[in-house]
């Protein structure tokens, strides 16, 4: 017969067991926690993850955009476009009858008037242009050797042009044209034949003929009253480096950095204007910028909560959201005498995210009790929107302006080399300032490349 259990022995196993219990359920926990977490996954339609990273490419099913009463297509009132003629055209074709297809008759001495044209628009065929400069020298009577010069820029025996320099960064950073790509492109089309290594020393020299033009930019945004930011990384010869962004209405600043701290933007905007707004997603980096307000983008904070909406199933994130949204609504009606004075809905608004800041969550809810004490530490940038009137809700500007950072990247590949992340920071921004500001893009990098250097 087996040995009988003591009370001692049996109160040991219980107390074994019951550790056991303990351990077991808070694994259970943390595989429910983690299992959940699963089946609702971030992705660009509830977060700030971009598209590129969304597992599967799985559709956008979630966007923030509401529905509007107008109909799919052209709107009433909307004027269509088709080509039109040419007053002066470049060349003019005449098309007679030489005899009358009756009698035969020639009609040569005839008097004949216009009773129709028509145009076909096209261009010439492209070719390069070889322009040789030549020196020459001479001995004056009086014993003395004149020598004549080259022209300023023609430094080499044989170099491409202002042209071909302004083409090449046209399609490279504008069209996102790889390299091997832009050399066909230049072989088929001109019968240019230019290796890689000359394409890195033409987007060189003109980026470097833009260096003042790109200051010009920094400094222009620098200076104004409303700066968005934004920053994405991209890679360098295989290792992680960022592209940051301060842009406004009017110019874009793009710089190529190798983190994502302040010490970017210790380097590149320090003498930003300490009255000015910085609207970002609330990275924290940015709050160390020395400015006197922030706005937080509510595009960011919406598309978390419909993240939150969907994992959690509670009614705060909803709840904050809608919010959100009536703010942004509000704003619309805002005349600009409204945001200096006393507004009630206004004020509503501000003890509603009071309220909803108050409202105690489920731990269990580790990253929406996240999100609702980071709201609470910055809960005086939610609504600078409604006091100001330059001041937009969301970031989206600034998303636009780093977006083709991605683009590139996608068709392109990484860039090779830090100078070359450089360059590209260099002329998108003289790009995208040229288009915010209606003008011809390669006509702007036309100018830069004719700009002479010292």
């Amino acid at each position: 017969m087996p040995d009988q259990i003591t009370m001692k022995e049996l109160i040991h196993l219980v107390q074994a067991q019951a550790k056991i219990i303990v351990r077991l359920e808070a694994k259970i926990d943390k595989l429910e926690e983690e299992l959940e977490k699963y089946k609702t996954r971030k992705d660009s339609t509830n977060s700030s993850i971009p598209p590129s990273r969304d597992e599967n490419r799985i559709p956008r099913t979630s966007s923030l955009r509401q529905k509007s009463d107008r109909k799919v297509g052209g709107q009433p009132g909307h004027e269509g476009k088709t080509l039109k003629m040419s007053e002066a055209p470049d060349e003019i074709i005449e098309h007679r009858a030489c005899f009358c297809t009756e009698c035969g008759k020639d009609l040569n001495n005839q008097p004949f008037e216009i009773f129709g044209k028509r145009q076909v628009i096209d261009i010439p065929t492209i070719k390069q242009v070889v322009t040789e400069h030549r020196v020459y020298r001479c001995k004056c009577t009086c014993g003395k050797v004149v020598e004549s010069e080259f022209p300023v820029g023609i430094d080499s025996p044989v170099s491409y042009g202002r042209n071909i320099e302004s083409l090449v960064g046209y399609l490279n950073v504008r069209q996102y044209l790889p390299f091997k790509r832009l050399q066909e492109l230049l072989h088929d089309l001109m019968g240019a034949n230019i290796s890689e290594g000359g394409l890195h020393r033409l987007l060189n020299r003109l980026a470097a003929k833009g260096a003042d033009a790109y200051e010009l930019i920094r400094k222009s945004v620098v200076n104004s009253s409303v700066i968005g930011a934004d920053e994405t990384g991209m890679k360098v010869n295989g290792m992680k480096h960022w592209f940051w962004t301060w842009q406004n209405n009017h110019a874009t600043y793009i710089a190529a950095s190798t983190n994502r701290g302040s010490a970017t933007i210790n380097k590149h905007v320090s003498d930003i204007s300490k009255e000015a707004t910085i609207v970002h997603d609330c990275w924290k980096a940015h709050f160390q910028t020395q400015v006197d307000r922030h706005q937080t983008c509510t595009s960011h904070l919406e598309r978390e909560a419909v993240y939150f909406e969907k994992r959690y199933k509670t009614p705060w994130p909803g709840s904050f959201r809608k919010m959100l949204i009536q703010a942004e609504k509000l704003k619309k009606k805002f005349t600009l005498d409204d945001y200096s004075s006393p507004n009630q809905a206004r004020d509503e608004l501000e003890k509603e995210l009071d309220a909803l800041l108050e409202i105690p969550l489920n731990p269990k809810h580790k990253e929406l009790v996240t999100f609702q004490k980071r709201i609470a530490r910055y809960r005086d940038h939610i609504f600078t929107f409604l006091y100001h009137h330059d001041v937009p809700p969301d970031n989206n500007g600034s998303e636009r302006a780093i977006r083709n950072v991605k683009v590139k990247q996608k068709i392109s590949g990484q860039f090779k080399i830090f100078e070359a992340a450089e360059n590209f920071a260099i002329l998108r921004s003289i790009i995208d300032t040229a288009i915010k500001n209606g003008q011809n893009v390669f006509l702007a990098l036309n100018t830069i490349a004719d700009y002479k250097t010292n």
